[in-house]
């Protein structure tokens, strides 16, 4: 199990309703594409930040109840419509999009959970409002998950940010734990280095268990689906404290065994 990409997206999941598998694709599609654009190609920033504001503006006129006669925004409206989804997390997954092409470094971990708030969580309120279960108590134990499975793809994907000429981990982390952009650069894995990750796997897994109740308190296959994903993040993070987070030449994936464990364990749960 590789967290990235949006693959927490239960797009093609048996566990999904067959109800609601349009609907998931559609929003899928916005977000992998707008995420393509920031992230993929050769584009310059300035042309990568126009079309994600074209995107911006489509969402205005779903709002306005204007017609459009591009496909994926076509097979959006009619998703929004016919759930009632709110636009905000839309256009806070946009947001994300567009920083991603101007910000490349974080201070602290409270700039990038605000990244987090608009690049992941909105997967999840926006699913629960699919599944008419997006009450306070619910979306903020989705939040919880959400942005620890971001955290989770940033921990295990770090040589690969790094090449994109990115780091996400908090710079006052790096820091305080003696740990240098250099030392990424040189993929060195040293004791300053494995407490860090430590550190940092270990505020993920926080998050996660915190937000896991979210898993038990939905019923049928949202329930199901949800336990999956939780048991399956938390076990990236085991895989992770195996190598002593030496992500530069281990990084995690999850193999049939793992799989048969994350089962047990949401079975378990």
């Amino acid at each position: 199990m590789a967290v990235d990409h949006y693959e927490n997206f239960p797009v093609a999941s048996i566990l999904l309703p067959a109800r609601l598998r349009p609907a998931v694709k559609a929003i899928y599609a916005f977000a992998r594409s707008a995420d393509d654009i920031a992230d993929e190609g050769d584009a310059e920033p300035a042309q990568r930040i126009a079309a994600l504001t074209a995107y911006e503006e489509q969402l205005d006129r779903i709002e306005a109840g204007q017609p459009s006669v591009a496909p994926l925004f076509a097979a959006l409206a009619h998703v929004i419509h016919e759930y009632a989804l709110p636009l905000t997390p839309f256009r806070d997954l946009l947001s994300a999009f567009k920083q991603d092409v101007t910000t490349t470094r974080y201070p602290h971990f409270d700039a990038l959970l605000d990244y987090c708030r608009r690049s992941a969580n909105p997967v999840g309120t926006l699913m629960l409002h699919l599944y008419k279960a997006a009450t306070p108590e619910n979306v903020r134990d989705s939040d919880s998950i959400c942005s620890s499975l971001q955290l989770i793809n940033f921990w295990q994907d770090v040589a690969i940010d790094w090449n994109k000429q990115r780091i996400y981990l908090p710079l006052d982390d790096l820091q305080s734990h003696g740990v240098s952009e250099q030392d990424i650069a040189d993929a060195t894995s040293s004791p300053a280095w494995r407490a860090l990750m430590q550190f940092e796997i270990a505020r993920a897994r926080s998050m996660m268990i915190k937000g896991a109740p979210l898993a038990k308190r939905l019923p049928g296959r949202v329930g199901w689906e949800l336990r999956l994903v939780v048991q399956g993040g938390l076990r990236i993070l085991e895989r992770l404290e195996q190598t002593q987070g030496d992500v530069f030449r281990h990084r995690p994936q999850l193999r049939a065994w793992d799989w048969w464990l994350v089962l047990s364990r949401a079975v378990c749960m």
